[in-house]
C-alpha cells in the first residue's frame, strides 16, 4: 500500500501564523504523516521538506499533499525539480483540489503546463507583495514616518518573566523551560534577559 505524505509550512514563527488549520486540511485528504516547518517560501534549502522528499525517494509510488503550491515552494525553479521527481519515483502530487498522477503513466503536457503555471503565479504574487511593501515604506519614509519597532523598554517587560528571572539567572531552570513556562520565543527571552542583565 503506497504511503501518503503532507507537507505544510509557515513562513514565520507559530505566534503569528498558524501551520495547524493546513495539517487539517490534509489529515482530511488523507495523509498519514506530516512534515511541517516555518520557513520562507523562496528558501530552497528546508530541513524537512528535505527529509520528506528523500522519503519519497525511498517509497516510490507514494502521494505527496500539500495545500497550495506556495506551501511547497515559491521557486519556479524547485517547482520544476519536484516535477521531475514525480516523474522518477511515480508520484502522486496533490496541491488542493489540483491532482498530478505519476504513478501509471507519464504526466501529460497539458497538466504538466498548469502545475507549472501555478508555480509562476506563487512566484509572481511574492514579487508583487515585495514591491508593495517596498513602496508602502517609501511612502511612509517620505511623509516623516519612524519605520521599525519601538524600542523595548524595562517596562514592557511581562511580569511572568521578571518573576521567573531570579531562577534562570541561579540556574534552577533552562532557558528552554524559561520561555516555555513564559509562553515566550527564546529569541523574545533573549532580548528581555539582556535588559533585566543591563538594568
Amino acid at each position: 500500500m503506497s504511503k501518503v505524505y503532507g507537507y505544510c509550512r509557515c513562513s514565520t514563527h507559530e505566534g503569528k501564523q498558524d501551520v495547524q488549520r493546513q495539517r487539517r486540511e490534509l489529515r482530511g485528504l488523507g495523509a498519514t504523516e506530516i512534515y511541517m516547518e516555518y520557513e520562507s517560501g523562496v528558501k530552497i534549502d528546508r530541513p524537512e521538506l528535505n527529509k520528506l522528499l528523500e522519503e519519497l525517494k525511498r517509497n516510490p509510488g507514494s502521494t505527496f499533499l500539500t495545500t497550495e503550491v506556495s506551501r511547497i515552494t515559491r521557486s519556479t525553479k524547485q517547482l520544476c525539480e519536484i516535477i521531475e521527481l514525480a516523474k522518477e519515483f511515480r508520484l502522486k502530487l496533490i496541491i488542493g483540489g489540483f491532482v498530478v498522477d505519476c504513478t501509471q503513466k507519464e504526466i501529460d503536457p497539458m497538466t504538466e503546463g498548469m502545475l507549472k503555471m501555478m508555480g509562476v503565479f506563487a512566484e509572481m504574487e511574492r514579487k508583487m507583495t515585495i514591491d508593495r511593501i517596498k513602496s508602502g515604506l517609501k511612502n511612509a519614509k517620505a511623509k516623516g514616518v519612524k519605520l521599525g519597532r519601538p524600542q523595548l523598554t524595562v517596562a514592557d517587560i511581562p511580569k511572568k518573566v521578571v518573576d521567573y528571572f531570579d531562577k534562570f539567572r541561579d540556574m534552577q531552570i533552562s532557558k528552554v523551560d524559561y520561555a516555555r513556562v513564559c509562553g515566550i520565543t527564546r529569541p523574545t527571552l533573549d532580548k528581555y534577559i539582556a535588559l533585566m542583565v543591563d538594568k
